[in-house]
């Protein structure tokens, strides 16, 4: 009996996508040969370790400073209320606001003419009381005569030397009235007490000023020099007060809120008498000579006293630091340009730099970028941080296993 012919149908469906299978997976124009030849190269590649590219800096030798932190506030030394200090009416503002003024510039000039009028006043009496005196003089001395012949009785000249006394109180009390009124009139013309900066005015010209007036004319900060007042934890105060004794002038850092930005170096000036209970921190005060104005009255600060620097240490980039929870350690780089992992211990750090007391010497080169893809025995390429190449890492691909593209290509050089 024939088959069904849809049954024929199915088996030659079946032939012929087997036939088209084998001919997609069969490889195109190689032999079994070449074919064989392509899988073990490919496996050899595979098999061999690769080589990473690093970024590497060596260990250097030199100077690191150890630090004590605190938080401070710029005071100024000196700060100046100006107040007027005789009665009149505002006239002139000699000054521009946020001017840096002198001592003894004049700032502001208050109404003369009242007490230039006063001392008129003043000499005008001092003239008539001194003339009553030396009229008193002269009777004083007739009256002395006329007393040597008996012309006239003792209480007389008595009399006359009181009255020439009394004269002679009244010639001196206008002399201090003169001197009153040439000092109010010194006074009318304010002037700056300290050198600083001077503030916005708080009085405008033609207002009437008093010397009994709470409120200042103008308000002059010292910005050079200035100090910062700062506070450290209780139990830095010995080493402190170790190096004070010494006679050793610590030098103070001040840097900006974000502790970033260097903007000023001091010295140290003095400690504060007492603890603070509450906090357990004392205060001491630097000062600054802030020649480039970076420090600002009442600015905030972060403080950096140097109490001790050490010499010829070890120091390595923080980067090339790498931490566990109970180790540290980095990634040197060998002779034979493979890595090892080695143990170190720190010491100060300050900035991205940090010193390493052991594991590690002078001139050794550490990896500090591409340590994700590293283990013990790596082979590396190094690339310096200042953008020298090292010595590259000899071929580890055995001479004997060269591609038969490699043999042609040499056979061609011969």
């Amino acid at each position: 009996m024939e088959p069904p012919s849809g049954r024929r149908w199915l088996w030659l469906l079946v032939i012929a996508v087997l036939i088209a299978g084998a001919w997609y997976v069969w490889p195109k124009g190689s032999t079994p040969g070449t074919a064989s030849a392509g899988a073990v190269s490919k496996g050899g590649k595979k098999g061999a370790p690769s080589v990473v590219p690093v970024v590497a800096v060596p260990v250097t030798k030199g100077n690191i400073g150890v630090y004590i932190t605190g938080l401070g506030s710029v005071i100024p030394i000196y700060t100046v209320t100006v107040k007027s200090r005789v009665d009149g009416e505002l006239m002139k503002i000699l000054y521009k606001e946020g001017d840096l003024v002198h001592k003894d510039d004049l700032l502001l000039e208050i109404d003369k003419r009242p007490y230039q009028v006063q001392l008129e006043q003043a000499e005008g009496q001092m003239a008539r009381d001194e003339a009553t005196l030396q009229n008193a003089r002269v009777d004083l001395d007739r009256y002395t005569k006329l007393l040597a012949q008996n012309a006239i009785p003792e209480q007389q000249l008595a009399t006359q030397q009181a009255t020439v006394a009394q004269d002679e109180g009244i010639v001196k009390s206008d002399q201090g009235a003169i001197d009153s009124a040439k000092l109010n009139l010194v006074y009318c013309d304010i002037r700056a007490p300290i050198t600083g900066k001077v503030g916005l005015r708080l009085v405008d010209p033609g207002n009437i000023v008093h010397a009994t007036d709470t409120n200042g004319l103008v308000v002059i900060t010292q910005i050079q020099p200035i100090s910062v007042i700062f506070t450290l934890a209780e139990d830095d105060l010995q080493t402190v007060l170790h190096k004070l004794a010494a006679g050793q002038h610590l030098q103070a850092d001040a840097y900006d809120r974000a502790n970033t930005t260097k903007i000023g170096t001091g010295m140290l000036v003095t400690v504060d008498n007492q603890i603070d209970p509450t906090t357990g921190s004392l205060r001491l005060r630097a000062d600054f000579d802030n020649g480039n104005n970076q420090l600002f009255p009442n600015q905030f600060v972060n403080v950096r006293l140097l109490v001790q620097e050490k010499r010829g240490v070890s120091l390595l980039e923080n980067a090339a630091i790498q931490r566990t929870t109970n180790s540290t350690f980095v990634y040197l780089v060998q002779s034979d340009q493979t890595v090892t992992v080695r143990q170190v211990t720190l010491g100060v750090t300050e900035g991205d730099k940090t010193e390493i007391t052991s594991g590690l010497n002078p001139s050794d080169v550490v990896v500090m970028t591409g340590v994700d893809e590293l283990q013990e025995g790596s082979q590396v390429t190094v690339q310096m941080a200042d953008g020298q190449n090292a010595a590259q890492p000899a071929s580890n691909q055995p001479q004997g296993n060269q591609s038969s593209a490699g043999k042609k290509a040499q056979g061609k050089k011969k």
